[in-house]
């Protein structure tokens, strides 16, 4: 099962490297999404794969002042980049060039999707994984797969059809979360706050080392 943890963008420096270092002991094929001020420092002391939080797409790498450019996370070890998070959100055209530049790197892309609309849209751009995730259930104890699980089962359902990897997100905090998305048909899930503001995130990362 993939399981795809973002640090949120609080969590830096040496205590980005906590957390990423028990992450590698209790689950070390996850993906880590994290702030690209962090992403060289963790490529040095982890195996992790490592993915940015998100990427622009300035279509001019040469001009780029205060971007985050595909380029600049490509030389920093990163593997990858989340987009169009909900808490960062991008129309559909930023996200087919990003995804355009990303592809020519050989980076892989782990794009949200917070309707099933927008993820028949994102279909069609065939990015390497789409995460379902609802705004309203992001950093609750209330779980998508119990609180939308239709939708979660007809976003795996539409999903199948495809070559694309289907993860959800928003509330997940527990193992049984994560089963109950594995039921429903999808292939992963996105954390964040359950890991990362937690004072004891081992507890969690144990339990999905089982599934």
């Amino acid at each position: 099962m993939m399981i795809i943890i973002n640090f949120k963008n609080y969590v830096h420096g040496e205590k980005a490297l906590r957390l990423a270092k028990k992450i590698e002991k209790y689950l070390p094929r996850a993906i880590v999404a994290v702030s690209a001020v962090d992403i060289g420092y963790l490529k040095y002391h982890t195996k992790l794969t490592i993915y940015a939080q998100h990427v622009d797409s300035t279509r001019s790498p040469t001009r780029s002042t205060g971007f985050i450019t595909p380029e600049a996370i490509n030389a920093c070890g990163a593997k990858g980049s989340l987009l169009n998070h909900s808490e960062h959100q991008l129309i559909l055209d930023v996200i087919r060039q990003a995804l355009s530049d990303l592809n020519e790197l050989n980076l892989k892309a782990v794009v949200c999707a917070p309707t099933l609309k927008v993820a028949k849209e994102l279909i069609k751009l065939k990015p390497y994984a789409i995460a379902f995730e609802n705004l309203n259930l992001i950093a609750t104890n209330k779980s998508i797969t119990q609180y939308r699980a239709n939708d979660v089962k007809k976003f795996a359902e539409i999903l199948s059809k495809t070559k694309i990897l289907h993860v959800c997100g928003a509330g997940i905090h527990s193992k049984e979360d994560a089963i109950e998305a594995k039921k429903l048909g999808c292939k992963g899930v996105l954390i964040a706050s359950a890991i990362a503001n937690s004072k004891n995130p081992e507890k969690l990362l144990k339990e999905l080392s089982k599934i």
